[in-house]
């Protein structure tokens, strides 16, 4: 199980409306349906992502998430999650937007581009960084926007979004249900821009 979804599962209201966009295979709405008992809807665009969805018993839609979402009313959801997918749209700031008219709340998270190992391979090596978090090449990477902590804070504090909540999490996690040292540290919350290797954002209008 992948970390941020504890972070998601505590930020969630029991109950709730929740569409959860690029919802891949659907297992975050699976694990939201079994901890919180929430009506859930994913969105997806890929064919793979979709079958797996609905074999997992997940409600799914076919959908291009830079069309828009035009076809959801305001605040037709209590949450809105983009799990990973941020970075891999084209227009994230109009995805944002839309997030957030459509729900009430909205739950982003996304790989930090300026951590530290990234910022050393590009020094050292000359080349765009292959990691764990980022395990593309350059030339087939579905990442198209590198984003940091602070290119987040930024966008968020001049489109006047709230932050309810913030959790950052270190490069070495481990799989939740693993053995082993956390994957939050003191230092990795005070220097998120620098040593957190994902961040997730509760934000509001």
């Amino acid at each position: 199980m992948r970390p941020d979804f504890l972070t998601i599962e505590q930020w969630v209201t029991p109950h709730s409306r929740i569409l959860d966009l690029g919802c891949g295979d659907g297992a975050l709405l699976k694990f939201l349906q079994q901890k919180k008992q929430v009506r859930s809807l994913g969105v997806e665009i890929d064919a793979n992502n979709i079958a797996a969805c609905i074999s997992n018993g997940i409600d799914v839609i076919e959908q291009d998430l830079d069309q828009g979402l035009a076809n959801f009313a305001d605040n037709s959801f209590d949450t809105v999650l983009l799990t990973q997918t941020l970075q891999a749209v084209h227009r994230p700031d109009f995805v944002l937007q839309e997030m957030l008219r459509v729900g009430k709340e909205c739950i982003i998270t996304f790989p930090n581009f300026g951590h530290w190992q990234a910022r050393r391979y590009l020094l050292t090596r000359g080349k765009m960084p292959v990691s764990k978090f980022m395990p593309h090449e350059w030339y087939n990477t579905p990442n198209i926007h590198f984003c940091t902590v602070n290119d987040f804070e930024v966008l968020c504090e001049q489109r006047d979004i709230s932050v309810l909540h913030r959790n950052f999490q270190a490069a070495n996690y481990r799989d939740a249900t693993a053995s082993g040292p956390s994957v939050f540290s003191p230092i990795v919350d005070r220097w998120p821009n620098l040593f957190a290797a994902q961040a997730v954002y509760h934000v509001t209008n």
